[in-house]
């Protein structure tokens, strides 16, 4: 589903989309070991905890979960078999977080990804097809070797080639309101060379419901009431494609290259009213809009690198990665004003901003005979953004001039080399893991329209520890400690008040602090055969939390700002189960209970807010016959707090079907949201405004698909992790 959200939950039509970039990049996968290697594993030598392709399997620092067997990941969008993951939470809108915590980051194959940055990563993850991906690594507490970007990190691991010689899959989906998705993937593997690609194309029809009620003191004639109304129906489409290849110089030099390029293009009509009463109850304000909205989203990279085996084991691998991504987004549309004072105008507001990124990275991998392992690397890492954004007002679109005010420009620049070095070894049935990791920061802000100039410059140190002791050989417990930050989207830092619509402004803070989180957790894990049982007690400390901030300034005009609120605690218990109950019945389960303390004081709002949000997901598999496979999954997740209100409960169930033809080719039918039970609705309750906000989208579906798969009858072996290379995959 392609549900587009935008800063204040509203229809995206001509917001900025607001870009974080983190960088941990990787060497490119590698799908086949070196002559030398050991037999089904993979040049990193990672320990894979149980023999199931789809099932879970755990490192000292990380958890990966299968999702090929998810039916709603063969139809639906990787943000569908997300909410499918334990940790994750995916909002009807696309918004994601990690036990709570939206300061995510996310990466395809151990290296960051410019469509997964920024609010628009919303929209991609709600149209990206999940089935051209294998695994979802989920890293709640990362170790020093990854950039220290995000409370946490999920890594989406791509299918692989691993059948010799030439191998493929054809898929096809059609669903409800004349949905569709068609892909092609394949590959060819030999001694030295092996290649993969795939493509696909994906439509989504846009339908929403938009209501917001405010309630507040207008600064110039009082308390006043306003409901605004809104609508959108559009199409939206969204293509992408990646190719990679490996090549094996010698049996110690392997050289990686990958291409990947993304493009989600929308085309939306909205239609909006808004009425609002007077202290006196008489209505005052009284307008109708209508907008047509263009918007065009392309993420294109390219990632080189190559890795040497040494004699002694070590490993180096040098890598190269550039990624830009271009967003165009134009609004045009009248606005008929009947009160107060009857007006109509025609406005075409436009907007294009580019984010250019690129790092340079160098790791070095050294095993030793006890156990041991050493890791170090440095990194440079540049990024370079631009918003251009230019607003026209006039009678007709034939006499629209730029309106002063209305247009902007604005560049940020960063700058940041690092370096980390871990250090894992065993002591009996004792691992540990430490890591410390040095990251230097330069950023120049400048808003061009104004002349306004800022900057920060810092060094940063980032330690992190893991510990994991073996029970006995079904049981183990973990203890895991980080230090984390997340820095601000660069449109949260201009501070040009940006016009949205004749209702809502948006202004950025450049003196907007980073977040910072301590992060600890500790776990217990039973694992015999494919049935396994984890519980996990966790908890954050973290300071400078940028939160929005919504500002009644009369006239029914509301302004979103941004500003970090004093401190966030949050700590809770996981829990995740997994096995059968009979021979084809399996289940999948998890809840979690989260604490959150958030302290806005200092913004004039609370002394402290505090309360308990509860939410689970689970999954019934079916194996009816030996053709026939049915499953049904389900979300729900609890009221969550925010710095001004809340967002309220809301849930998902999910159903799928798949039969199989033969070992080649299946049918999948899925429905969505069968109970129709994904409203998403935001609540701020302030001494001086109440709002209530609910987003409605077509997010109930039936999906009917065929998979087809051709070439490399060969056995399928386990491929381990996967993500290939060196620290930071």
């Amino acid at each position: 589903m392609c549900i587009l959200g935008l800063a204040m939950g509203r229809v995206l039509h001509v917001c900025a989309p607001l870009f974080v970039f983190a960088s941990s990049a990787v060497a490119a996968p590698a799908e086949k070991p070196p002559a030398k290697s050991e037999p089904g594993k993979t040049v990193q030598e990672v320990t894979v905890t149980g023999p199931s392709r789809d099932g879970l399997r755990v490192e000292t620092d990380r958890r990966s979960y299968g999702i090929t067997g998810d039916l709603q990941a063969t139809t639906g969008s990787i943000g569908d078999a997300l909410r499918n993951v334990p940790s994750v939470s995916v909002d009807v809108q696309g918004n994601i977080s990690l036990r709570g915590d939206s300061n995510v980051t996310i990466m395809v194959d151990g290296k960051p990804s410019g469509q997964f940055r920024g609010e628009g990563r919303a929209a991609a993850l709600q149209n990206l097809p999940a089935d051209q991906f294998e695994r979802v690594e989920v890293i709640t507490t990362p170790s020093a070797e990854f950039r220290p970007d995000g409370a946490g990190i999920i890594n989406l691991i791509s299918k692989k080639v691993r059948k010799p010689g030439y191998s493929g899959t054809a898929r096809a989906t059609y669903g409800s309101e004349g949905r569709y998705t068609a892909g092609l993937s394949g590959g060819y593997n030999s001694g030295k060379l092996s290649f993969s690609g795939d493509a696909s194309v994906r439509h989504d029809p846009q339908k929403f419901r938009f209501k917001e009620t405010r309630e507040g003191l207008d600064p110039s004639s009082g308390p006043a009431r306003l409901v605004d109304r809104a609508g959108t129906r559009g199409q939206g489409h969204i293509f992408s494609g990646r190719a990679a290849v490996d090549y094996d110089l010698d049996e110690r030099t392997r050289l990686s290259g990958e291409l990947r390029a993304t493009q989600m293009r929308i085309r939306n009509t909205n239609y909006e009213q808004e009425i609002g009463d007077g202290a006196t109850g008489a209505t005052t304000r009284l307008l109708d809009r209508t907008q047509n909205v263009a918007f065009t989203r392309t993420n294109r990279s390219a990632n080189a690198s190559a890795r040497r085996k040494f004699a002694d084991d070590g490993e180096l691998t040098v890598s190269l990665r550039l990624d830009r991504t271009d967003f165009d987004n134009r609004n045009r549309g009248t606005q008929v004003t009947r009160l107060p004072t009857p007006d109509a105008f025609y406005e075409d507001t436009r907007l294009d901003n580019r984010q250019d990124e690129q790092e340079l990275k160098a790791d070095y991998v050294r095993p030793f005979a006890s156990g041991a392992k050493l890791k170090f690397g440095l990194e440079l890492g540049l990024q370079d953004y631009r918003a251009d954004f230019l607003g026209l007002r006039g009678p007709d679109s034939g006499s629209a001039v730029p309106r002063p005010g209305f247009s902007n420009r604005f560049r940020y620049e960063f700058a940041s080399p690092g370096g980390y070095v871990t250090y894992e070894r065993p002591f009996g049935d004792l691992t540990v893991l430490a890591g410390l990791r040095l990251q230097s920061v330069d950023i120049d802000l400048k808003q061009l329209s104004t002349g306004e100039r800022f900057g920060q410059d810092r060094l940063n140190a980032y330690p992190s520890l893991h510990l994991a002791y073996k029970l006995s050989e079904t049981q183990q417990v973990t203890f895991a400690y980080s230090r984390r930050i997340q820095r601000s989207n660069p449109d949260d830092l201009n501070p040009f008040r940006i016009y949205i619509d004749a209702s809502n402004l948006r202004q950025g803070n450049p003196d907007l602090k980073p977040l910072k989180t301590d992060s600890f957790e500790t776990a217990w894990q039973l694992r015999k055969g494919s049935t396994y049982y984890l519980a996990t007690l966790f908890y954050r400390d973290s300071r400078d939390v940028p939160t929005d901030v919504f500002t009644d300034l009369g006239g029914g005009v509301l302004l979103r700002s941004r500003a970090n609120i004093g401190e966030r605690r949050s700590g809770g218990l996981e829990l995740v189960a997994n096995g059968k109950v009979t021979p084809k019945l399996s289940y999948n389960v998890s809840g979690s209970a989260i604490w959150n303390r958030i302290d806005a004081g200092n913004l004039g709002f609370f002394g402290g807010r505090s309360d308990v949000a509860f939410s689970g997901r689970g999954n019934l598999s079916w194996q009816a016959t030996a053709k026939d496979f049915l499953q049904a999954s389900g979300n729900a997740y609890g009221e969550q707090l925010t710095a001004q209100g809340r967002i309220k409960a809301y849930g998902f169930l999910n159903l799928g079907y798949r039969h199989k033809f033969n070992d080649d080719l299946s049918l999948v039918v899925t429905a969505q949201d069968v109970l129709k039970s994904a409203p998403y609705v935001v609540t701020v309750d302030t001494p001086a405004l109440r709002l209530r906000r609910r987003n409605e989208g077509n997010m109930q579906a039936v999906f009917v698909g065929l998979t087809w798969g051709f070439g490399g009858k060969a056995k399928r072996r386990d491929p381990g992790f996967d993500f290939g290379g060196p620290p930071g995959n």
